[in-house]
């Protein structure tokens, strides 16, 4: 399948960020396909074809924690807005990739939350601590296509309550068909 994405209305190529000479290197959130297997009957798998994009929001964050200085050299300037870059969530979006890749899996949590849908997984975060991670993503048509854009992913330290878990394959079918998506 062709890798242009030229239909594509996000980021499809993030720019690095340097700091302090060190370059951070952020094409592991490069646009990409990424195909998900349904095996569930194995008489009719399907396989569905997703774009999946990355936002901004998955390694920068607005933080009262420092100074406006510190703030303006660690501005990462996308193409739509400026936010901080924090290396903690560039830490661990370095995962998603893979993170994403699960989405169809059953150890994947997937749950209703708010406009969007999340991803919750358990991760290890650079301090070695087990941590939830929402991962906020958005699944839609695009010109066509399936299409995923994951807004934002950060971890969750005090705990996720209650939430209604959704099937990721139940997105998916309802996607390919043009049907309403699941609501809580």
């Amino acid at each position: 399948m062709s890798m242009k994405f030229n239909t594509v209305q996000e980021v499809t190529l993030w720019k690095n960020f340097i700091f302090n000479g060190e370059v951070y290197d952020l094409s592991h959130l490069n646009a990409r396909w990424i195909e998900y297997v349904d095996k569930k009957d194995e008489k009719n798998i399907i396989t569905y074809k997703f774009i999946v994009t990355y936002g901004l929001h998955c390694f920068t964050k607005d933080s009262d924690d420092i100074s406006s200085e510190e703030s303006q050299l660690l501005m990462y300037n996308g193409p739509r807005e400026s936010r901080t870059f924090n290396f903690d969530r560039y830490q661990l979006s370095r995962q998603l990739p893979s993170i994403v890749e699960s989405l169809g899996e059953k150890e994947t949590l997937v749950c209703h939350a708010g406009y969007g849908k999340f991803a919750i997984v358990k991760i290890v975060d650079s301090n070695g601590i087990e941590v939830d991670y929402f991962v906020a993503f958005a699944a839609f048509r695009e010109s066509k296509r399936l299409r995923l854009h994951i807004h934002s992913a950060y971890p969750i330290y005090e705990g996720i309550g209650k939430v209604e878990k959704v099937g990721f394959f139940v997105i998916a079918k309802k996607l390919l068909q043009n049907k309403e998506l699941p609501k809580p």
